[in-house]
């Protein structure tokens, strides 16, 4: 999804009414959790949310290293966009 500076990797929208909040997710490979959480941010990837009406909007990164075939996961919550 376009999305401030750059393309988010998966974004979901909860249908209207629902009490389920939005949710970012950025992959990083060989790379950090924190550092995908920090390019949501840097990359302002909350943008692309500016008409959405719920109540949160939750930020994963999510990172998978290739070597140890591990994985690491951050979740934040996300400041909600200006509303008109």
């Amino acid at each position: 999804m376009p999305a401030g500076k750059g393309f988010a990797d998966l974004v979901f929208l909860p249908r209207k009414n629902s009490v389920k909040p939005a949710m970012i997710i950025e992959l990083k490979w060989n790379s950090s959790a924190e550092g995908a959480i920090a390019q949501i941010k840097e990359k302002k990837y909350v943008k692309a949310l500016e008409g959405y009406q719920g109540e949160r909007i939750l930020l994963a990164g999510i990172n998978y290293n290739k070597k140890s075939k591990k994985h690491s996961c951050k979740i934040a919550e996300a400041d909600l966009p200006e509303r008109v």
